[in-house]
């Protein structure tokens, strides 16, 4: 484990945003869907790329909240452009659980 200070922490931006769409990423080398997320006035859209198909169904992501990482340098997946990324964590078989709020919050709140 490395340790960071808080002000290496503050950097992070780690806000709440609602899929809006999920499509198929068939030329991904692993699993995975192409997500757009609302995070809000402020941040707007993006676009991610995240390998979760084995716990969730396109239909049941639509509406979601997730938590992302908004300030990351774009990264390039196969022919698609990923713009924040989605966090998770692993489950025992090496599968993505994604991260969430307990309750709904307004789309792009920081994680205080």
């Amino acid at each position: 484990m490395v340790e960071i200070s808080w002000h290496d922490f503050e950097k992070v931006e780690l806000r709440v945003g609602t899929i809006i769409q999920v499509d198929e990423f068939p030329k991904a080398h692993k699993p995975a869907y192409k997500l757009t997320i609302d995070f809000g006035a402020v941040i707007g859209q993006r676009r991610s790329s995240a390998q979760i198909t084995k716990h969730y169904s396109k239909e049941e992501l639509v509406g979601r909240q997730v938590v992302g990482v908004v300030n990351f340098p774009k990264k390039q997946i196969a022919d698609f452009m990923s713009e924040c990324l989605v966090t998770g964590f692993a489950d025992d078989n090496g599968d993505i659980v994604l991260s969430a709020v307990e309750r709904p919050v307004p789309n792009g709140s920081k994680l205080m």
